[in-house]
């Protein structure tokens, strides 16, 4: 049989065509660690074989794509030893949290610590037998039987929807399924995982992510972003609106813009509610906006602005982003780059002045920064509270308490945006925060600044760093989680994005990623953008009034 060349790291093998990256792995002494393979920008399973030289790069769980391979395993392992464990129970995958998601077992029985713990033990054993993910591609129509006989309707639905006309199938210890990423290899892969019981069938899974160099990440419990989901979810669950197929039917019976009426009512009626708790408390002076990018910090605002000036108070908006440092001021990152992120590109001198000064009835002109000259400019914008002012305040670190030491905490009330979805692909597949809201940048980038969109992806990564680092670890300190997500909105957004996602071709270093992104929205029906109402938050991302 012909060989072919591979190349890894300037090292050169011979093989026999049709050889697996498994395989290929192997003859390169990597460890189980890998979790697939990337040639020209394109990632393959472990599982599939070359047939021609080629220059390779293996993956692990410091990629972000590796990430959701592991994850990928995980999720599987634990239905797997779960079913083994009580084959009546059914585990749903719901939400990502920081550093984890959320998932819920479902069936007659109310699981206990001990329980996990056996099930965790199952699991321990899979891992140390390194049973194969078997990788199995059906037809579309088979796969909708297969799915029929299990009485999974939403993925039979999803499967009908798609155009692909074959479907790929995952086995482990006769258990069957489908995810939209990859397999690792074997189970001998995953090696750190973490599974914290809340109670009430209710888990949270934790794993390594590129960004803590594979170590596990230490538990924090965020039960207002956890309650925050939960009551999305008990409400789709009402309107019996569980999964994207819901949706999508909603869209074929013609009813979707009743549906999206209910969507916008329920986001007024919370922006009802957050006013009312404010100005019930006359404390409070200062209110703090903060979110991860494209959680709608500015649509969030303004309403809030207008809800305020319907209960007869006087809202004033400032940007911390108007008391950065003059630009030669700013402090510089280990990489000689200037760090706009971190605290202390904040004048927080002057910041703090300013609001006390206001605090105490004066009168102060406020600075807006011109991100050209990096410098603060004043325009006469001169600015006095009044009784019944109350100031919102948004930015990166409005929720951290060494922004505004010098105010009482009595005069501060903290908002969290971020848009939590709490519709589901199907049962074991739910829908991203992250990637919702990268959708939105990617959209929003393009129609506001002209971005192309490979530079979105490109930054997005470190614009999630500085979440990770400016904004997570002080999310408990909010005294209100607004949920800014629409359920309808992926149906809008596609029509934006994918041709912008289309865009991207294989020789870009986030082919990958596009692709990745558009097999995610292949799933849903669009909606038209004529259906979207003039105020709403969504406008902020695919324009119109709100712009």
């Amino acid at each position: 049989m012909e060989n072919i060349l591979i190349t890894y790291n300037g090292e050169k093998k011979e093989f026999p065509k049709y050889t697996t990256y498994y395989d290929i792995s192997k003859a390169f002494n990597m460890s189980k660690n890998i979790l697939g393979v990337k040639v020209n920008n394109e990632v393959f399973s472990l599982t599939d074989a070359t047939s021609i030289s080629e220059e390779i790069n293996f993956i692990d769980l410091n990629d972000i794509i590796g990430n959701k391979i592991y994850k990928s395993g995980l999720e599987f392992l634990f239905e797997v030893a779960l079913k083994e464990a009580y084959p009546n129970l059914d585990i749903t995958y719901q939400h990502s949290v920081p550093k984890g998601f959320l998932g819920e077992i479902v069936g007659d029985k109310i699981i206990t610590q001990d329980d996990l713990v056996k099930i965790k033990g199952i699991m321990a054993r899979i891992i140390s037998e390194d049973k194969p993910f078997k990788k199995y591609t059906i037809s579309k129509k088979d796969a909708i039987k297969f799915y029929q006989s299990k009485n999974q309707k939403e993925k039979c639905e999803n499967i009908q929807n798609i155009s692909d006309v074959a479907v790929t199938l995952y086995e482990l210890n006769g258990i069957h399924n489908y995810f939209y990423n990859d397999m690792p290899y074997s189970t001998g892969s995953i090696t750190k995982y973490d599974i914290v019981y809340l109670g009430r069938n209710r888990l949270v899974f934790l794993i390594p992510n590129w960004r803590c160099n594979g170590e596990l990440p230490e538990y924090v419990h965020y039960d207002n972003i956890i309650n925050s989901f939960l009551v999305g979810k008990n409400w789709l669950e009402t309107l019996n609106m569980q999964y994207a197929t819901s949706i999508n039917n909603t869209i074929s019976n013609g009813k979707i813009k009743d549906f999206i009426k209910s969507c916008e009512l329920i986001f007024n009626l919370n922006m009802s509610d957050v006013t009312k708790e404010i100005t019930n408390n006359r404390n409070i002076k200062f209110v703090l906006i903060a979110g991860p990018s494209s959680s709608g910090k500015t649509t969030t605002a303004k309403r809030l602005a207008s809800y305020l000036e319907a209960f007869g108070f006087d809202p004033l908006r400032l940007s911390i982003d108007d008391f950065f440092l003059e630009r030669e001021d700013t402090p510089k990152n280990e990489k000689g780059e200037y760090d706009f992120e971190c605290l202390t590109a904040i004048d927080l001198n002057l910041f703090n002045t300013t609001l006390k000064k206001l605090l105490d009835g004066e009168e102060v002109s406020l600075p807006t920064f011109n991100f050209v000259t990096g410098k603060k400019e004043y325009n006469d914008n001169l600015v006095k509270m009044r009784d019944n002012s109350i100031i919102l305040i948004e930015g990166l670190h409005a929720l951290n308490d060494e922004l505004l030491p010098s105010i009482d905490k009595k005069y501060k009330y903290k908002i969290y945006l971020s848009p939590f979805i709490p519709l589901n692909i199907d049962r074991h597949n739910y829908i991203s925060t992250t990637d919702l809201r990268l959708l939105r940048r990617i959209v929003r980038d393009n129609r506001t600044r002209n971005y192309d969109v490979n530079n979105t992806i490109k930054v997005w990564q470190n614009v999630r760093n500085g979440e990770e680092k400016y904004i997570f670890p002080y999310i408990h300190q909010a005294d209100k989680i607004i949920n800014t997500a629409l359920t309808y909105e992926i149906g809008v957004i596609k029509v934006y994005v994918e041709p912008l996602l289309r865009s991207i071709r294989v020789n870009s270093d986030y082919y990958e990623e596009a692709k990745r992104l558009l097999n995610f929205l292949k799933i849903f029906y669009t909606i038209p953008s004529e259906y979207v109402p003039e105020d709403s938050i969504l406008r902020e991302f695919i324009g119109g009034c709100n712009d």
